[in-house]
């Protein structure tokens, strides 16, 4: 009868696989060292700092005193905040619900298999892949009352023909409005095209044997499966939002008036021409707060429930 031994793996040949496999990621973690220290020093310490500043009295140049919320009482008895609070809000709502609802049509409308696909996807997105003062410039010569719409309009003989909405203080915050749509929805459009093509063509097969109308489909079927996309594209547009700044500034400078004012332009204004860093840094630190309230949700349900569900 012969006997088999069964040798069991030895202490050093562990211990050797372990240095073995630091000397091999050694290199890596050296490689992504300048990287982490400036996300620790760059973002994350100028954020603690900003958000300190905001606790001082700073006017040109950064103080170490400590006045409590005296800056946060300001800023929100600042009309001018919230005016641009105000803004930033009727722009968030009609711009991200905007641009999923084109985006989501246009999106549907590739998905035909429509003649000259390619083109029209590049005509689509291509407004996304300029920036935001190339868009802003843009949109600020076609809805100039003298050089633009209205004028174009006027010489084609429709002398009583008006559309001076970015003159207009009730009406300029909707220009910002209709240059964000053309510039964000192609991205929308993206992003849900993917989802859609990556829907099994069964389900549509099922549906027509049971006769079940398209429309119905998209509201009942097919939207719930493009919740994932729906919701990428939606954190998308909403950090977006939040940091608004750049279009306003090629439109309209915030004007008429205080009209199209945003919180961006608030807090760089008081930064910069203002001299009054508390107070821009108060209004900043509101900023970061709105940013992690929308980003937090969206990394527990997309990164930590998951790993919570598989553990």
């Amino acid at each position: 009868m012969e006997t088999i031994s069964i040798r069991a793996p030895s202490v050093a040949s562990s211990g050797t696989r372990i240095r073995r496999s630091v000397r091999t990621r050694l290199p890596a973690a050296f490689a992504l060292l300048p990287t982490a220290l400036v996300v620790l020093v760059v973002y994350i310490g100028c954020m603690l700092w900003t958000v300190r500043l905001s606790f001082t009295s700073s006017t040109l140049l950064p103080k170490l005193d400590w006045v409590g919320l005296a800056q946060y009482t300001r800023l929100f008895a600042n009309d001018r905040f919230l005016t641009s609070a105000s803004n930033i809000v009727i722009f968030g709502t009609l711009f991200i619900s905007g641009c999923l609802i084109i985006g989501f049509l246009l999106a549907v409308f590739i998905d035909q298999n429509v003649r000259g696909e390619g083109l029209f996807r590049t005509v689509f997105l291509y407004p996304y892949s300029m920036s935001f003062v190339v868009t802003g410039v843009a949109w600020q010569w076609f809805l100039n009352p003298g050089l633009g719409l209205q004028k174009l309009v006027r010489d084609m003989g429709f002398e009583s023909f008006t559309f001076d909405w970015l003159v207009n203080q009730r009406m300029a915050i909707y220009t910002i409005v209709i240059a964000g749509l053309w510039h964000g929805a192609g991205l929308t459009m993206a992003i849900l095209l993917a989802g859609l093509r990556g829907i099994d063509s069964d389900l549509w097969k099922a549906a027509r044997v049971d006769g079940i109308p398209t429309w119905r489909v998209y509201t009942s079927v097919v939207l719930p499966l493009l919740r994932p996309m729906v919701i990428t594209a939606t954190v998308l547009l909403a950090t977006g939002v939040v940091k608004l700044y750049d279009l306003v500034v090629a439109m309209t400078l915030g004007g008429p008036g205080i009209a199209t004012e945003v919180p961006a332009k608030f807090v760089m204004d008081h930064l910069f021409e203002r001299n009054n860093i508390a107070l821009g840094t108060a209004a900043a630190t509101i900023m970061l707060i709105t940013v992690v309230s929308i980003l937090a949700p969206w990394i527990y349900v997309r990164y930590i429930r998951p790993q919570g569900r598989h553990a």
